[in-house]
């Protein structure tokens, strides 16, 4: 028997595990931007190696979207209900915005530094290299949906690929999505990135955000509605999900997108334990999973009970002789003591019913002492 408690991940540290993922995240991906000057490989690996890191930290107790598109998208794909969409977002927005608060107040350091134009923002047209808005939007768009195809489709119960892979095999499809677009838009695929360090670059970045909120968040939508109809459901989707709102008709099953992300894994996301293939444990708003019951013990302070009608089954004890003390639900052997005065059990002294060496009634074949008259 496993000594691991399990356990269901509360409310608050699922917003924490969101706010801890997107900080490092945007810390440190838009942070390598900035101390690189860009470069696409020193980028792109970053953003790419700190989901995956995140993922494997804190995943198994949120899902580790750290992105309000991979919640939407997962959403709408049937594997996290509607209610949880607000404390999501919230945290990446939180963590996104803290992180680029620290950047800001750090890059202060370097005598001169003006942030606007320069905390890694995302950008198109004139405030980038010229590429159209109609352009980025499209980008932007298609990068996304494709980074939520790749989430569903790693996160599907019936990806016989081990689960200890699918962080990696995330992170890795975000540093390819940064390669092929970094010099058109910066590389968003995410508002909480783009928002954390857009809000400190200057108007002219603010003004262009609504680009990098609505393109991944469509990206996200489409994705998340086609991957059932392309590549089938899969798990039934959860209670509240997709377009379900109310969520009646559905049963909340183990199939949201923290529970595929780690099956099996001890202590939280959507199966919160180890490796791939193992029994769930119970998630936010599943049942209590079955728990053996215990074999109650035999009070050996008592009359013993007569042997199961099966004896020999699993559990069950084995068949007793009576008068062979010392076997399992036996009561246990008297020593031997000359007989004195005064002592429980032996003439003399009148024994209580119930105690030791004196079991109840006198009809089960046992010879009671009793004092002599």
């Amino acid at each position: 028997m496993s000594d691991i408690v399990q356990d269901t991940p509360t409310t608050g540290q699922k917003f924490t595990a969101e706010l801890l993922g997107t900080f490092v995240l945007v810390f440190f991906g838009c942070g390598a931007a900035m101390r690189s000057g860009g470069d696409y490989v020193a980028t792109g690996l970053t953003f790419g190696l700190t989901v995956v890191v995140m993922a494997y930290a804190v995943g198994r107790i949120s899902g580790g979207h750290f992105n309000p598109a991979v919640t939407l998208g997962a959403v709408l794909g049937g594997r996290l209900p509607w209610g949880q969409v607000g404390l999501y977002m919230a945290a990446q927005l939180v963590g996104g915005l803290l992180a680029g608060a620290l950047l800001f107040g750090l890059n202060h350091g370097y005598e001169g530094f003006s942030a606007e134009g320069n905390m890694a923002q995302n950008f198109f047209g004139d405030q980038g290299t010229g590429f159209a808005w109609w352009a980025a939007l499209l980008l932007e768009t298609v990068m996304t949906a494709v980074f939520l195809w790749v989430i569903l489709a790693v996160t599907d119960e019936r990806n016989e690929v081990n689960v200890a892979l699918g962080p990696l095999a995330i992170g890795l499809a975000l540093a390819m999505i940064h390669f092929a677009s970094m010099s058109a838009t910066g590389t968003s695929v995410n508002p909480a990135r783009s928002i954390g360090v857009g809000v400190f670059a200057g108007t002219d970045s603010i003004v262009q955000l609504w680009l990098f909120v609505v393109a991944p968040l469509l990206g996200a939508a489409i994705a998340g509605l086609t991957y059932p109809v392309l590549f089938g459901q899969g798990a039934a989707p959860v209670a509240g999900s997709g377009l379900s709102f109310g969520g009646g008709r559905r049963q909340a099953v183990p199939g949201n997108y923290e529970a595929q992300w780690n099956q099996g894994q001890q202590g939280g996301w959507g199966q919160p334990g180890s490796a791939w293939g193992a029994p769930p444990q119970q998630q936010w708003g599943q049942p209590e999973p079955y728990q053996q019951q215990s074999q109650p013990q035999p009070d050996p302070y008592s009359t013993p009970q007569a042997a199961p009608q099966q004896p020999g089954q699993w559990g069950q004890p084995a068949p007793q002789q009576p008068g062979q003390p010392g076997q399992w639900g036996a009561p246990p052997a008297q020593p031997q003591q000359p007989t004195q005065p005064g002592q429980p059990g032996q003439p003399g002294q009148q024994s209580a019913p119930g105690h030791w060496g004196n079991p109840d009634g006198d009809d089960d074949g046992r010879t009671q002492v009793r004092r002599p008259d």
